[in-house]
């Protein structure tokens, strides 16, 4: 698995756990819980924010170097 992809897949799981998480803080009033899923979403955001970084850095790399 490219570093690029095991980005994306990481910032997908930390996604739907933080989603998870916000649902079941929000349903049993726990405003901590709430807080950190959220947090989460945002760090797997991040992640695949790196990922889409990555792969125009290769991309342009590639032009450069015509490989």
């Amino acid at each position: 698995m490219s570093d690029s992809s095991q980005d994306r897949a990481e910032g997908a799981f930390d996604k739907l756990k933080g989603k998870a998480k916000e649902v079941f803080g929000d349903a049993t009033g726990n405003d901590d819980t709430k807080a950190e899923g959220q947090m989460d979403q945002g760090k797997g955001e991040a992640k695949q924010g790196v990922a889409g970084a990555k792969d125009k850095v290769d991309d342009a790399v590639k032009k450069v170097t015509g490989n």
